[in-house]
């Protein structure tokens, strides 16, 4: 056995402090730690021949998160044939499960079992986190039912297993288990009950299953006991409610949380912007910075990108972009990808591309992002090149990656690179396509106008088309006017998404249309008695810091009156260019007149109205609209944008349109 000279002057140094106590397979095993880690045991543990040196050892190494040593040194304790005691296994049996060692994990399980520890309650709840962490949850729960005698950590650990293993109901009802032990047993055992710890592994199930009478129930548990007060279970509550769709119990647990952490105020603001409520999002970052000692953190400003990207607030996004510099958080891939994210969804997707550049270090979410933007901007042959460079710098392109990619080809009617990508994933890649990229192809193939062949491809898909692929196909039917294949489509729509009154109105529109006024009224007959409507829509315009929303026909907005004003000087304006209204995006029995108001009352042309009127000369536009543009606003604000010469960009429920000089970034293709 060779030992390096530094090793061999420090067994030298054991040899002198153990004396003739110390045996030569000690030795082998100090030789074959890392010399970092040798002389600092050496001064610490003097006496390996004694079992609670080596229980220090272990514990030590353990602790310090050097689980491989720890491992070690139970193997050298048994190889001193030495008798291991029950304060031996435990941290042996953490680092197994740091270390996510299922094979070391069961032979120390054998240990157990062989000197009669297997069933000691500190021994049997690392094993129940030891095979949690491993993925086998109901090897841990026949450990766990065979424990003749189980306290709070037991049960806490079984509890928090099954939610890492994604058993959230299993974790429910051990709670119901737990709550019945504790009842029959109450006042003869002191410490069993359900502490916060367990709470906050119960509240993390509740989330999991979206259950709200479930969340409002451990809700009452933790503050009839008094467990309220703690910070993690009021971090937790505030996570549960929003996961159940609970806005404003979250936010009412968090205005009433005495004490608050980064982690309660991320989860605040996460909650928010991640529901789409980017305004209160962001009122919350302002309050944790005025009001709070609180320092925010990469997590923090992840979430306000996030709010900034949803509302198309620019503004805010530059400012915590700015932010992100200052702190040095520059590089941080998560952070980084955001801020890709959030330029490109608040129109400027040269500036992400000028952010994906600079940073140094990138996951396949950040290629994601960056290919995501350039194909919802129309830049699908861009975004085909930055896939590309990605498979070339050896970065593996995953599921998300290859929807966003198909999508860009589809924004663009690349249909020839849509089917080469759709059709080599799996091989290339193992990716197995899923529903989301059968509806990027659908979508592809309907907008080019191969009907049939996209029907086909709903009928060959290897997963059940869900509303979505349907929906692609329809909105295909729609601009190709096959009401035949129009009617199967919003047939399987009615059945998986019957709250949905889009399809109704896409189909009600087909029948218009065609003038089949009858099928027009009995598809609103049907809207009516399912109390169905139509979804209003608005448009929002961040002007100076502030967002402006705009309804359909609003009256509302301080300026109404000078909006409608200007908007008759441009339509005169527009009309000498030859503008015509195209009446078909107004599909009611009315007469032509009536038709002309409503479509120059729509959400986005006043919004682009107020925008040019606000601005100065030589601004860009920016306007985030919650429906599909109609394509009289596309004409209109085409016009709109070569007559007062301005860029406008105008985001869409679907993609974005730079409007520039008389013409679409989409090429009239959307």
């Amino acid at each position: 056995m060779r030992i390096s000279s530094q090793n061999r002057s420090l067994i030298s140094i054991i040899k002198h402090t153990f004396k003739p106590r110390i045996k030569f397979h000690c030795y082998c095993y100090f030789s074959s730690i890392p010399d970092s880690n040798l002389l600092t045991l050496f001064n610490q543990y003097v006496d390996p021949s004694n079992v609670h040196s080596w229980n220090s050892v272990i514990a030590e190494l353990a602790r310090s998160g050097d689980s491989l040593e720890a491992l070690r040194a139970f193997s050298s304790l048994r190889k001193l044939s030495l008798l291991p005691n029950r304060n031996t296994f435990p941290c042996a049996i953490k680092s197994c499960s740091s270390l996510c060692d299922l094979f070391s994990g069961r032979q120390a399980h054998q240990q157990a079992f062989v000197f009669g520890y297997d069933y000691d309650l500190f021994v049997s709840s690392a094993l129940i986190d030891m095979y949690s962490k491993c993925g086998q949850i109901w090897d841990a729960r026949k450990l766990f039912d065979e424990i003749p005698q189980r306290n709070v950590v037991s049960w806490t650990s079984m509890i928090t297993g099954c939610v890492q293993n994604d058993e959230p109901h299993e974790a429910l009802l051990l709670l119901n288990e737990f709550l019945a032990e504790e009842s029959e047993i109450e006042g003869e055992k002191e410490g069993f009950s359900v502490d916060q710890v367990a709470l906050v592994s119960v509240l993390s199930a509740c989330a999991r299953v979206s259950n709200k009478f479930a969340t409002g129930g451990i809700h009452g548990f933790s503050v009839k006991r008094g467990l309220d007060v703690f910070l993690g279970v009021g971090n937790t509550l505030v996570d549960a409610y929003a996961k159940c769709g609970e806005l404003v119990m979250s936010k009412k647990v968090f205005d009433g949380m005495i004490e608050k952490d980064v982690i309660t105020w991320n989860t605040m603001v996460a909650v928010f912007a991640q529901n789409g409520l980017s305004t209160e999002a962001i009122e919350v970052f302002h309050d944790m910075v005025n009001d709070s000692d609180i320092r925010y953190n990469a997590v923090t400003l992840s979430a306000v990108l996030l709010a900034c990207s949803h509302a198309g607030a620019l503004l805010h996004g530059k400012c915590i972009h700015d932010q992100v510099v200052k702190m040095g958080l520059g590089q941080n891939v998560f952070v980084g990808t955001s801020i890709i994210d959030m330029y490109c969804k608040c129109g400027r997707v040269a500036m992400a591309r000028r952010a994906f550049e600079r940073m140094k270090l990138k996951n396949v979410k950040s290629w994601s992002a960056m290919i995501a933007g350039y194909g919802m901007h129309g830049y699908a042959k861009e975004a085909l090149d930055v896939f590309y460079d990605m498979k070339r710098v050896g970065v593996k392109p995953n599921y998300i990656t290859y929807v966003s990619v198909l999508a860009a080809c589809s924004h663009a009617g690349l249909v020839d690179e849509g089917w080469d990508c759709f059709t080599s994933m799996k091989r290339e890649f193992g990716v197995e396509p899923g529903v989301e990229h059968y509806g990027c192809m659908v979508d592809l193939l309907g907008r080019a106008g191969l009907l049939g062949k996209a029907y086909d491809l709903v009928k060959e898909m290897k997963v059940e088309p869900d509303f979505v692929v349907w929906g692609a196909l329809l909105a295909g039917c729609r601009m190709h006017k096959n009401l035949e294949l129009a009617e199967i489509s919003a047939r399987k729509l009615f059945e998986l998404d019957p709250s949905n009154c889009g399809y109704y109105v896409l189909l009600s529109n087909m029948y218009a249309d065609a003038g089949r006024w009858e099928d027009v009224e009995r598809i609103r007959y049907l809207m009516k008695e399912n109390g169905l409507v139509k979804p209003p829509g608005y448009s929002l315009l961040e002007v100076k810091g502030r967002v402006h929303v705009f309804l359909v026909g609003d009256k509302e907005h301080p300026q109404q009156q000078q909006i409608y004003e200007y908007l008759d000087k441009l339509y005169m304006k527009l009309k000498e260019f030859g503008y015509v209204s195209d009446k078909t995006s107004v599909l009611h029995d009315v007469d032509d007149e009536e038709k002309e108001f409503i479509l120059q009352a729509h959400s986005e042309k006043l919004a682009v109205a107020f925008g040019i009127m606000n601005t100065v000369p030589g601004t860009v536009i920016h306007v985030t609209k919650n429906l599909r543009v109609c394509g009289d606003c596309h004409i209109v604000i085409k016009l709109i944008s070569k007559v007062v010469n301005r860029e406008i960009v105008v985001r869409d429920s679907k993609r974005f349109h730079h409007f520039k000089d008389g013409s679409c970034s989409c090429g009239d293709y959307w």
